[in-house]
């Protein structure tokens, strides 16, 4: 389905996921019906005194989060640090979903706009 991308940037802008992925692999966002999105923002932030990864998946709809869809993958975020990814442009349609996991159970933070 081709996404119309007018339609799009002139939406309302919202916060998708905010929250602690798990360690195993779990969807954070799905796109509802009748819906497009567009990733700009991810911003990772560490609460704990030691480096900690984590990795994101952007899952078209039917597929299976795993390393062939990643857009980070084991990425290391310092102790007590925020990495904010931006001037990101990526384009979700219905059913479109992210998948996230993290190597440190409660250390990464992640917020997806």
């Amino acid at each position: 389905m081709a996404v119309n991308i007018a339609a799009v940037v002139t939406s309302n802008r919202k916060r998708l996921y905010q929250g602690q992925p798990g360690t195993s692999v779990a969807t954070i966002y799905t796109v509802p019906s009748a819906t497009d999105v567009k990733v700009t923002q991810i911003v990772l932030c560490n609460t704990t005194a030691s480096s900690a990864t984590v990795s994101i998946s952007e899952v078209p709809t039917g597929g299976t989060a795993g390393v062939t869809n990643r857009i980070i993958d084991a990425m290391s975020v310092a102790a007590h640090e925020t990495v904010v990814i931006g001037g990101l442009s990526s384009f979700l349609t219905t059913g479109d979903f992210l998948a996230a996991l993290q190597g440190t159970s409660g250390a990464i933070t992640v917020t997806v706009s």
